[in-house]
């Protein structure tokens, strides 16, 4: 189907439900899910008709430039209008696709993220450490708010492990391109010959579930409490507050101790259990799009090098678009991770505007 034929259908159910809202007055359920439905067509039926107003000037224009009994001063003018329009069409003709493109359920939804140091010993740990702050920094950035569930450290700084829960607006269509495998390439602080080592750290996003997205049975879980160990001040060993949540079906397994309380330790469990069970059901339930996606940009592969921090030279390389930035302190601050994750949002836009729209 070409974009004009799905842009009328467009407009013209837009025209239709106009007049179904009229006579549907008096049966509110009815009025209410028509109103919905219009109010979603609003701003795209806007931008349709910025680009059709900007498609007829052009053609008007074009058959004046053609016309010999036009004024030359006039078409002077309408030259430059048509210049114009020739490069305002463009950019009303993407949003309009961007617009067509199906929606990801999970966009509006905040995420956990978990970051684990990989191959590299202590300087892994070291870098996952500065990953995790990373994203803190950019969250503080964007004015979401991170709330850390859990860490383990692995001294000197360095983390084996941890894990936050990151609200605010359209958290997961952000922080979702983030999944994979980072690679750092430094001299570690540990080395006192100067070499650079290359070493990595593991991020994994999900959307968070909350207890309406998914149910979970009591009989399918397997709960122990014990004392906590390691740092974490004059509680620790005290008291059985440390909570350890297996899901039996699945295997999975959620260990939570940086509260003080046995309670608020479940509760965080349960949330990371509920994020991991959601984000394997919704793969289960949209494989084929996973794997499209996994084949192109924005994948989500757990296994893949989707970038690299290299500081001898002050850059960092995202693989799967090709885009080098020589901006490594101010992305780790959190400053410029944005131009690396709008690059990425762009071009899976431009995968997903192939995939599914037809021009």
């Amino acid at each position: 189907m070409s974009l004009d034929v799905t842009l009328k259908k467009i407009l013209e159910r837009y025209d239709s439900l106009k007049e179904q809202m009229l006579v549907s007055v008096g049966d509110s359920d009815n009025f209410i899910k028509l109103s919905k439905e219009f109010s979603d067509l609003e701003e795209f039926v806007h931008v349709i008709n910025k680009y059709q107003k900007a498609q007829n000037e052009l053609d008007g224009l074009n058959n004046a430039l053609a016309d010999p009994d036009t004024d030359a001063d006039f078409k002077e003018l309408a030259q430059t209008e048509v210049e114009h329009l020739k490069e305002l069409l463009p950019s009303y003709e993407k949003e309009i696709k961007v617009m067509l493109i199906p929606k990801d359920a999970m966009d509006e939804k905040n995420a956990i993220i978990e970051v684990r140091a990989g191959t590299g010993g202590d300087e892994a740990g070291l870098f996952a450490a500065d990953l995790f702050r990373m994203y803190q920094k950019y969250s503080d950035h964007r004015g979401w708010k991170f709330e850390i569930l859990y860490t383990q450290e692995s001294g000197i700084g360095s983390i084996k492990e941890a894990s936050a829960n990151i609200s605010g607006k359209g958290v997961f269509s952000y922080l979702k391109f983030e999944s994979g495998v980072h690679r750092v390439q430094r001299v570690p602080v540990t080395e006192s010959s100067g070499r650079v080592h290359t070493s990595t750290a593991t991020v994994a996003v999900l959307p968070e579930a909350e207890e309406v997205d998914l149910k979970i049975d009591e009989t399918d879980l397997k709960i122990d409490v014990m004392r906590a160990s390691g740092a974490g001040g004059q509680h620790v060993n005290k008291t059985e507050s440390a909570v350890r949540i297996t899901h039996i079906p699945s295997g999975i397994v959620v260990a939570q101790q940086d509260e003080r309380s046995q309670h608020m330790n479940r509760a965080k469990a349960m949330k990371i259990l509920r994020a991991r069970l959601y984000e394997m059901e919704r793969l289960k339930l949209h494989s084929e799009r996973a794997e499209n996606r996994r084949l192109q940009v924005g994948t989500g592969e757990r296994s893949e090098r989707i970038r690299t921090y290299n500081y001898p030279q002050g850059r960092v390389s995202d693989h799967r678009i090709n885009l080098t930035l020589y901006k490594l302190p101010q992305i780790m601050e959190g400053e410029a991770l944005d131009e690396i994750i709008k690059a990425l949002v762009e071009a899976d836009q431009e995968d997903q505007i192939a995939m599914y729209v037809s021009v």
